[in-house]
C-alpha cells in the first residue's frame, strides 16, 4: 500500500503541469456547459474529489478562470461560478462585436492566399461535421472546436496578438451563453448557411457586408437567449 501511495505521489509530481492543464480544461468546460451552475459556490472539498487534484492545483486553476471571467473570487468567502445575467450577456456581446469586426476588417486588408485557403479548409471541416449530425443538431465538443477554428481562421490575418488574445477570452466567455442559447432554442439552428455566406463575403473582399454579417451572427445568440429566457436546463440544440 505504501509503495502504491509513493508511486502515485511521484506520478503527480512528474506530471504536475499536465494535471494542472487538465483540471483547468475540465473546470472551464464544466463552467461553460453549466455542469457547475452559474452563481454556485465552488467548494474545494467537493471539487478536489471530483477532479482528483490537490488544493493548490485547484486553487491555481480557479484563479486562472477568475482572470478569464468564468469564476468570481470573493476574498475569504471563496470562489463562485460567475453568474449569468442579461446585463453580462449584452456587455459580452457588444464587446465581441467591436473586437470581432475589427479583427475581421484587418484580416481582410492583410490576408493572402494561405489565409483564404485556411478559411475554406476550416469551413469544410465544420460543414462536414454538421452534415453528419443530421437535422437534429446538437452542441458537442467536436462542434465547439471546429466552430472556434472557423472563426479563428476568418480573423487569422489580423496581425494583432493583443486583439487576438482579448477576442479569444471573450469568445470563451460567450461560449457559455451559446450553450444556454442551445438549451432554450425552440428549433435547431442550421448555422452552416450563415457560415458559408460569411465565408463568401470575406473571400470576395466585401468588407462592409462581412462586418454586417459577423455582427448579426454574434448578436443572434443574445437575441435568442433574451427571447426565450436565461435558464440552464433543457435539451440542447445548436
Amino acid at each position: 500500500m505504501a509503495s502504491d501511495v509513493q508511486a502515485a505521489q511521484r506520478s503527480h509530481t512528474l506530471s504536475g503541469g499536465t494535471l494542472a492543464n487538465d483540471v483547468l480544461r475540465r473546470l472551464r468546460e464544466d463552467l461553460i456547459s453549466c455542469v457547475l451552475k452559474p452563481g454556485e459556490k465552488l467548494r474545494f472539498e467537493a471539487l478536489r474529489t471530483l477532479y482528483g487534484v490537490s488544493y493548490s492545483t485547484l486553487r491555481e486553476a480557479l484563479s486562472r478562470l477568475s482572470s478569464e471571467g468564468l469564476v468570481i473570487a470573493e476574498g475569504q468567502r471563496g470562489f463562485y461560478a460567475a453568474p449569468i445575467s442579461e446585463e453580462d450577456l449584452l456587455d459580452i456581446t457588444d464587446a465581441r462585436v467591436i473586437l470581432e469586426v475589427e479583427c475581421l476588417s484587418r484580416a481582410m486588408q492583410r490576408g493572402d492566399a494561405n489565409w483564404e485557403a485556411g478559411i475554406i479548409a476550416a469551413f469544410h471541416k465544420l460543414d462536414r461535421l454538421e452534415d453528419s449530425m443530421g437535422e437534429e443538431l446538437r452542441t458537442t465538443p467536436d462542434w465547439d472546436r471546429l466552430h472556434m477554428e472557423f472563426h479563428d481562421a476568418l480573423v487569422g490575418a489580423s496581425g494583432s496578438p493583443t486583439l487576438s488574445e482579448l477576442r479569444h477570452l471573450l469568445f470563451e466567455r460567450a461560449r457559455r451563453y451559446r450553450r444556454i442559447s442551445a438549451l432554450v432554442r425552440k428549433e435547431p439552428r442550421k448555422k452552416s448557411s450563415e457560415h458559408r455566406i460569411m465565408m463568401e463575403s470575406v473571400l470576395s473582399g466585401d468588407v462592409a457586408a462581412a462586418r454586417e454579417l459577423m455582427e448579426r451572427h454574434i448578436r443572434e445568440v443574445a437575441q435568442n437567449v433574451l427571447r426565450n429566457g436565461l435558464q440552464v436546463s433543457g435539451k440542447p440544440g445548436v
